[in-house]
């Protein structure tokens, strides 16, 4: 392949996790890969930035067509490290995960792999997201590798709209239907706090819960999809603005 483009990799989960180390097996044939990943698990940390204490950066690994850096900050921050401090010129693609467990629905707020891919849209630079419905830590991602790499080639292939970014979730096992292109489902998350005691009789709270979908029935979700053994791609954009809703606030809202 001439010209091979240029890839960044992060995720959530780790620069040793077993998804990244999955992503980075399939979509090395097609590109140039520059990995810049958390140097342990910033799961659930959102889009958040680091700004408090000092960010490090260490080159973990360098080979043909694969470079490795690890960063104690969080998978937006990973982002722009590599588009600040590393890289001349952006990369073609950014692509993040594969995390360790569903990134769906509402958790597609929550989840810093799925921020990663948004702060690659954020720079104009096509990203997406990848996760595995399965936690365990020794999870096979055999099957979500080869959905990743089909998922890639066609972008390859179709391309993407500047500043849209794709969520990606693929079911647990090894016979994944097809790949549907859906919406996310409307839940939330139904927090409950397991509360204890330290040894000076502190409390203290792990947080906990389970997931709530609202739209059980409905069949063009990434939820049903998932629930049916389909892989979901939910096409997304950067641009939050409720477009219906800011229409009828023009023609009807008015202020005293």
């Amino acid at each position: 392949m001439k010209n091979k483009p240029l890839i960044l990799i992060t995720n959530d989960d780790g620069v040793k996790s077993g998804g990244i180390s999955a992503l980075i097996e399939a979509v090395r044939p097609y590109g140039d890969l520059l990995v810049v990943a958390p140097d342990s698990s910033k799961s659930g940390m959102s889009h958040a930035m680091t700004v408090k204490v000092p960010l490090y950066l260490s080159q973990v690994s360098q080979e043909e067509g694969l470079t490795i850096y690890k960063s104690n900050g969080t998978p937006a921050d990973c982002v722009k490290m590599a588009l600040g401090e590393i890289l001349d010129k952006k990369p073609d693609y950014v692509l993040s995960g594969i995390n360790h467990g569903t990134n769906s629905s509402i958790s597609a707020f929550y989840s810093g792999t799925v921020a990663g891919a948004r702060e690659g849209a954020f720079n104009s630079i096509p990203s997406i997201a990848f996760s595995l419905c399965d936690y365990n830590l020794d999870a096979d991602f055999s099957e979500a590798a080869n959905i990743c790499r089909q998922i890639f080639l066609s972008v390859l292939e179709n391309g993407m709209k500047p500043n849209d970014y794709f969520n990606v979730n693929i079911p647990k096992g090894d016979l994944v239907k097809e790949i549907k292109i859906c919406r996310h489902a409307k839940g939330k998350w139904v927090e409950q706090f397991d509360k204890r005691k330290d040894p000076y009789e502190r409390s203290y709270y792990w947080l906990t819960g389970y997931f709530e979908n609202s739209e059980k029935e409905a069949t063009d979700t990434d939820e049903w999809a998932l629930n049916n053994g389909f892989a979901s791609l939910v096409p997304c954009s950067i641009d939050a603005t409720y477009h219906n809703r800011l229409k009828e606030m023009k023609d009807s809202f008015r202020f005293l």
